[in-house]
Protein backbone atom coordinates (compact mmCIF):
# COMPACT_ATOMS: atom_id res chain seq x y z
CA UNK A 1 0.00 0.00 0.00
CA UNK A 2 3.19 2.30 0.13
CA UNK A 3 4.74 4.35 2.53
CA UNK A 4 3.88 6.86 5.10
CA UNK A 5 6.49 10.03 4.22
CA UNK A 6 6.57 12.93 7.16
CA UNK A 7 7.25 16.28 5.76
CA UNK A 8 8.63 18.96 8.37
CA UNK A 9 8.70 22.55 6.49
CA UNK A 10 10.79 25.41 7.14
CA UNK A 11 11.17 25.56 11.15
CA UNK A 12 13.54 28.63 10.90
CA UNK A 13 14.83 27.82 14.67
CA UNK A 14 16.90 30.41 16.15
CA UNK A 15 17.96 31.78 19.50
CA UNK A 16 14.67 32.95 21.72
CA UNK A 17 11.97 31.30 19.67
CA UNK A 18 9.26 28.99 21.12
CA UNK A 19 9.95 25.30 20.60
CA UNK A 20 7.27 23.66 22.29
CA UNK A 21 5.62 22.76 18.35
CA UNK A 22 9.13 21.02 18.30
CA UNK A 23 8.32 18.71 21.23
CA UNK A 24 4.90 18.33 20.34
CA UNK A 25 6.55 17.04 16.72
CA UNK A 26 8.39 14.97 18.54
CA UNK A 27 5.81 12.57 20.46
CA UNK A 28 4.00 12.36 16.72
CA UNK A 29 6.35 10.92 15.36
CA UNK A 30 6.83 8.04 18.08
CA UNK A 31 2.88 7.39 17.97
CA UNK A 32 2.62 7.76 14.16
CA UNK A 33 5.95 6.18 13.37
CA UNK A 34 6.45 7.29 9.61
CA UNK A 35 8.49 5.16 6.95
CA UNK A 36 10.06 8.37 6.03
CA UNK A 37 10.90 11.98 7.37
CA UNK A 38 12.00 14.64 5.00
CA UNK A 39 13.01 18.05 6.86
CA UNK A 40 12.33 20.08 3.58
CA UNK A 41 15.14 23.06 4.93
CA UNK A 42 15.68 26.40 6.73
CA UNK A 43 15.70 24.46 10.00
CA UNK A 44 18.68 26.70 11.04
CA UNK A 45 17.84 30.56 10.66
CA UNK A 46 20.89 31.96 10.74
CA UNK A 47 20.01 35.30 11.46
CA UNK A 48 23.63 36.89 12.05
CA UNK A 49 24.68 36.23 8.49
CA UNK A 50 21.52 37.97 6.92
CA UNK A 51 22.57 40.09 4.34
CA UNK A 52 19.33 42.41 4.92
CA UNK A 53 20.13 43.39 8.97
CA UNK A 54 24.06 43.12 8.24
CA UNK A 55 25.18 46.91 9.25
CA UNK A 56 21.71 47.73 11.65
CA UNK A 57 20.11 47.86 14.80
CA UNK A 58 18.61 44.33 14.11
CA UNK A 59 21.70 42.41 13.74
CA UNK A 60 23.53 44.02 16.51
CA UNK A 61 25.08 41.31 18.69
CA UNK A 62 23.78 38.81 16.82
CA UNK A 63 26.41 35.58 16.99
CA UNK A 64 26.85 32.64 14.31
CA UNK A 65 27.52 30.10 17.29
CA UNK A 66 24.59 30.74 18.90
CA UNK A 67 22.42 30.86 15.60
CA UNK A 68 23.60 27.11 15.13
CA UNK A 69 23.95 25.81 18.61
CA UNK A 70 20.15 26.65 18.77
CA UNK A 71 19.09 24.95 15.26
CA UNK A 72 21.33 21.68 17.35
CA UNK A 73 19.46 21.96 20.74
CA UNK A 74 16.09 22.40 18.98
CA UNK A 75 17.10 18.72 16.84
CA UNK A 76 17.62 17.31 20.01
CA UNK A 77 14.34 18.17 21.15
CA UNK A 78 12.81 16.64 18.16
CA UNK A 79 14.78 13.11 18.22
CA UNK A 80 15.12 12.59 21.56
CA UNK A 81 12.02 10.54 22.46
CA UNK A 82 12.37 8.65 19.11
CA UNK A 83 16.28 7.77 20.04
CA UNK A 84 14.31 6.59 23.54
CA UNK A 85 11.89 4.24 21.97
CA UNK A 86 14.73 2.88 20.10
CA UNK A 87 17.36 1.92 23.21
CA UNK A 88 14.34 0.57 24.76
CA UNK A 89 13.64 -1.75 21.71
CA UNK A 90 17.06 -2.82 21.22
CA UNK A 91 16.86 -3.21 24.97
CA UNK A 92 13.91 -5.82 24.90
CA UNK A 93 15.34 -7.30 21.72
CA UNK A 94 12.15 -5.80 19.82
CA UNK A 95 12.12 -5.11 15.95
CA UNK A 96 13.70 -1.11 16.27
CA UNK A 97 12.02 1.88 14.49
CA UNK A 98 14.27 3.61 11.92
CA UNK A 99 12.53 5.76 9.62
CA UNK A 100 14.55 6.99 6.62
CA UNK A 101 15.53 10.70 7.14
CA UNK A 102 16.41 13.17 4.57
CA UNK A 103 17.29 16.97 4.94
CA UNK A 104 17.20 19.04 2.34
CA UNK A 105 19.20 21.95 2.67
CA UNK A 106 17.10 25.04 2.62
CA UNK A 107 18.43 28.59 1.63
CA UNK A 108 18.99 29.61 5.04
CA UNK A 109 21.93 27.26 5.54
CA UNK A 110 22.88 27.88 2.72
CA UNK A 111 23.54 31.09 3.92
CA UNK A 112 26.87 29.71 5.76
CA UNK A 113 28.19 28.70 2.46
CA UNK A 114 27.95 32.15 1.14
CA UNK A 115 29.35 33.53 3.90
CA UNK A 116 32.38 31.05 3.45
CA UNK A 117 32.53 32.24 -0.31
CA UNK A 118 33.30 36.03 0.43
CA UNK A 119 35.42 34.97 3.64
CA UNK A 120 37.60 32.52 1.80
CA UNK A 121 39.75 32.18 4.42
CA UNK A 122 37.09 30.59 6.17
CA UNK A 123 37.32 27.43 3.67
CA UNK A 124 38.00 24.57 5.16
CA UNK A 125 37.28 25.80 8.62
CA UNK A 126 33.41 26.49 8.23
CA UNK A 127 30.81 24.28 6.37
CA UNK A 128 27.55 22.48 6.77
CA UNK A 129 29.51 19.57 8.97
CA UNK A 130 28.87 22.66 11.81
CA UNK A 131 25.31 21.59 11.80
CA UNK A 132 25.74 17.79 12.35
CA UNK A 133 22.80 16.70 10.97
CA UNK A 134 24.63 13.49 9.98
CA UNK A 135 25.12 12.82 13.89
CA UNK A 136 21.46 12.83 14.43
CA UNK A 137 21.55 10.33 11.62
CA UNK A 138 20.12 12.41 8.36
CA UNK A 139 21.07 12.02 5.08
CA UNK A 140 22.03 15.61 4.09
CA UNK A 141 21.12 16.89 -0.01
CA UNK A 142 22.64 19.69 -1.25
CA UNK A 143 20.47 23.01 -1.58
CA UNK A 144 18.25 22.45 -4.70
CA UNK A 145 19.79 19.16 -5.39
CA UNK A 146 16.12 17.12 -5.33
CA UNK A 147 15.89 13.25 -4.06
CA UNK A 148 13.57 11.18 -5.47
CA UNK A 149 11.73 9.29 -3.06
CA UNK A 150 8.77 6.68 -4.24
CA UNK A 151 8.33 9.16 -7.31
CA UNK A 152 8.03 12.23 -5.40
CA UNK A 153 10.99 14.82 -5.53
CA UNK A 154 11.80 16.76 -2.67
CA UNK A 155 13.59 20.05 -3.08
CA UNK A 156 13.77 23.57 -0.47
CA UNK A 157 12.50 24.92 -3.85
CA UNK A 158 11.84 24.37 -7.42
CA UNK A 159 13.98 26.60 -10.14
CA UNK A 160 13.29 28.01 -13.35
CA UNK A 161 16.74 26.91 -15.25
CA UNK A 162 16.88 29.87 -17.23
CA UNK A 163 17.36 32.25 -14.08
CA UNK A 164 17.77 30.61 -11.26
CA UNK A 165 14.00 32.01 -9.50
CA UNK A 166 12.08 29.91 -7.66
CA UNK A 167 8.68 29.25 -9.56
CA UNK A 168 5.64 31.27 -8.68
CA UNK A 169 2.28 31.19 -9.05
CA UNK A 170 -0.53 28.79 -8.11
CA UNK A 171 -0.01 24.81 -7.98
CA UNK A 172 -0.82 24.32 -11.05
CA UNK A 173 1.60 26.45 -12.46
CA UNK A 174 4.27 25.01 -10.65
CA UNK A 175 3.10 21.11 -11.66
CA UNK A 176 3.28 21.88 -15.30
CA UNK A 177 6.47 23.77 -15.02
CA UNK A 178 8.20 20.71 -13.19
CA UNK A 179 6.19 17.43 -14.45
CA UNK A 180 6.30 15.26 -11.93
CA UNK A 181 5.03 14.90 -8.08
CA UNK A 182 7.03 17.54 -5.68
CA UNK A 183 7.32 19.07 -2.81
CA UNK A 184 9.16 21.80 -1.41
CA UNK A 185 9.21 24.68 1.15
CA UNK A 186 10.43 28.03 1.04
CA UNK A 187 7.23 29.98 0.68
CA UNK A 188 5.45 30.31 3.96
CA UNK A 189 2.12 28.97 2.73
CA UNK A 190 0.39 26.05 2.44
CA UNK A 191 -0.60 25.31 -0.98
CA UNK A 192 -1.73 21.73 -2.90
CA UNK A 193 -2.97 20.27 -5.97
CA UNK A 194 -2.90 17.27 -8.20
CA UNK A 195 -3.48 16.54 -11.99
CA UNK A 196 -3.86 13.05 -13.76
CA UNK A 197 -1.72 12.45 -16.77
CA UNK A 198 -2.80 10.84 -19.91
CA UNK A 199 -1.64 7.72 -18.98
CA UNK A 200 -3.74 7.54 -15.88
CA UNK A 201 -1.06 8.58 -13.37
CA UNK A 202 -1.93 11.01 -10.25
CA UNK A 203 0.77 13.65 -9.49
CA UNK A 204 0.44 15.74 -6.47
CA UNK A 205 2.19 19.59 -6.34
CA UNK A 206 2.63 20.34 -2.61
CA UNK A 207 4.12 23.49 -1.31
CA UNK A 208 4.69 23.95 2.87
CA UNK A 209 6.53 25.92 4.02
CA UNK A 210 5.96 26.71 7.70
CA UNK A 211 6.42 24.94 10.51
CA UNK A 212 7.15 27.28 13.47
CA UNK A 213 5.25 29.56 16.20
CA UNK A 214 6.95 33.23 16.14
CA UNK A 215 6.24 35.33 14.04
CA UNK A 216 8.92 37.23 11.31
CA UNK A 217 9.35 41.12 11.66
CA UNK A 218 9.57 41.23 8.37
CA UNK A 219 6.00 40.24 7.29
CA UNK A 220 4.32 42.75 9.33
CA UNK A 221 1.12 41.74 11.16
CA UNK A 222 -1.00 41.42 8.15
CA UNK A 223 2.12 38.83 6.78
CA UNK A 224 2.41 36.47 9.65
CA UNK A 225 -1.68 35.21 9.40
CA UNK A 226 -0.14 32.01 7.23
CA UNK A 227 -0.66 28.59 7.35
CA UNK A 228 1.78 26.51 9.60
CA UNK A 229 1.71 22.68 10.40
CA UNK A 230 3.24 19.61 8.96
CA UNK A 231 1.97 17.11 6.67
CA UNK A 232 1.65 13.55 6.72
CA UNK A 233 1.08 11.49 3.24
CA UNK A 234 0.15 7.97 3.30
CA UNK A 235 0.52 5.55 1.16
CA UNK A 236 2.61 6.97 -0.74
CA UNK A 237 3.57 5.20 -4.10
CA UNK A 238 4.90 6.15 -7.52
CA UNK A 239 4.17 9.88 -6.57
CA UNK A 240 0.92 9.28 -5.54
CA UNK A 241 -0.61 9.20 -1.83
CA UNK A 242 -3.35 10.14 0.47
CA UNK A 243 -1.80 13.77 2.21
CA UNK A 244 -2.84 14.38 5.73
CA UNK A 245 -2.55 18.43 6.78
CA UNK A 246 -1.60 18.89 10.70
CA UNK A 247 -2.17 22.03 11.79
CA UNK A 248 0.59 23.35 14.61
CA UNK A 249 -2.65 24.42 16.72
CA UNK A 250 -3.72 20.44 16.49
CA UNK A 251 -0.43 19.35 17.61
CA UNK A 252 0.18 21.81 20.08
CA UNK A 253 -2.95 20.26 22.09
CA UNK A 254 -2.84 16.64 21.44
CA UNK A 255 0.94 16.18 21.33
CA UNK A 256 2.43 18.63 24.27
Amino acid sequence: MGRKHLVIPDTQVKPDVPLDHIIALSHYIVAKKPDVIVMIGDWFDLPSLSSYDRGTKKGEGRRLSEDIQAGIDAMELLLAPMFAMQAKQKANKKKVYKPEMHFTLGNHEERLMRHVNSNPELAGFLSYDAFELERFGWTVHDFLKPVVLDGIAYSHFFSNPMSGKPYGGTISNKLSKIKISFTQGHQQALDIGNAQTPLGKMVWGLVAGAFYMHDEGYKGYQGNGHWRGIVMKHEVKDGDYSPCIVSIDYLLRKYL
